[in-house]
């Protein structure tokens, strides 16, 4: 139960339920927190945080790029994240850091630059979060009308709380339209992301990808890249028509959630053969990586004594 929660908040560790803020602080008005979601996993070795370095990383490029400043280094936020599922007894779910302003504000800019930082530890079995996607079954997904957020007019690679208004609105179209997720265009009209997902394709046995630039900088996009070279599979970064999504062999979604989630219908056309034979190696793959099976990535996974 979430009641009996451990949350790091500000240098102190509380329950659950004290782990509150102002409904009139900045960052509830004006959208301007900042998060990282992290996978926490259970291998025969003990639990393990998925690239946590790579995520303390960028949650200082996101304040970075949004002008804030942070109260911890990055050896202390990877030590506080670690007591912090240490002090709860979840071995596998996700764990969600978040930045923000907790100041009473009216105003447009935020107080200070310094902001508060809260960890919680979340339990999909528990929560009301939990995500009950099949990968044998695999998903369906539409194409927004929505477009992605245009670079030019926030930084879409910030992990801020107001970007994700873009892909609230996708997704709750595609509800609608009874499709379970949605697939974003760009500003130019190319294949760019699903509301929190990255979008890949498999055609002729080479793996594509939207270029970086228009999409989120994820960290599962990147281990899919990094694995898929491992695996000696080809594979392109390109700008991509949404055309291709109707004459590639396979489409899948990634995110920390499900680290590849196969679309078995795109629109009103079946993707014929979900899951397809590259979409259940990379699976197979970031299985092992997980689970702590695959050496060659054992860098990536960051062991907590619990």
């Amino acid at each position: 139960m979430v009641s009996n929660r451990i949350v790091y908040l500000n240098g102190n560790y509380v329950a659950w339920n004290q782990a509150t803020v102002h409904i009139m602080c900045h960052s509830f008005g004006r959208g301007s927190a900042v998060f990282e979601v992290l996978g926490l996993h259970n291998t025969d070795d003990g639990t393990v945080i998925f690239r946590l370095d790579e995520h303390i990383d960028r949650l200082f490029r996101t304040t970075e790029l949004l002008d804030m400043e942070l109260p911890l280094s990055k050896k202390d936020f990877m030590a506080v994240v670690t007591n912090t599922v240490q002090k709860n007894t979840i071995r596998q779910g996700f764990i969600k850091i978040i930045g923000y302003y907790p100041q009473i504000s009216f105003e447009i800019l935020p107080p200070q630059k310094m902001i508060d930082i809260a960890v919680f530890i979340i339990d999909p079995a528990e929560d009301p979060v939990a995500h009950d996607d099949s990968f044998e079954r695999g998903t369906t997904a539409c194409i927004s009308s929505w477009i992605k957020l245009d670079p030019r007019t926030v930084p879409i690679e910030a992990k801020v709380a107001a970007n994700y208004l873009n892909g609230m609105m996708a997704r709750k179209e595609a509800e609608k339209r009874g499709f379970d997720y949605a697939i974003m265009l760009d500003t130019w009209g190319f294949i760019a992301e699903g509301g929190t997902e990255s979008v890949f394709l498999v055609n002729n046995g080479k793996l594509l990808t939207p270029m970086a630039g228009t999409v989120l900088d994820s960290i599962t996009r990147k281990s899919i890249l990094q694995v898929a070279a491992a695996e000696g599979i080809p594979t392109r970064e390109d700008h991509l028509l949404p055309e291709l999504l109707y004459e590639v062999d396979e489409i899948f979604f990634s995110g920390t959630p499900n680290k590849v989630l196969p679309v078995r219908q795109i629109e009103e056309q079946p993707v014929a053969g979900t899951p397809g034979p590259l979409t259940r190696r990379l699976s197979d793959v970031m299985k092992d990586i997980v689970s702590g099976r695959d050496s060659r990535f054992r860098d990536w996974l960051f062991p907590v004594l619990l």
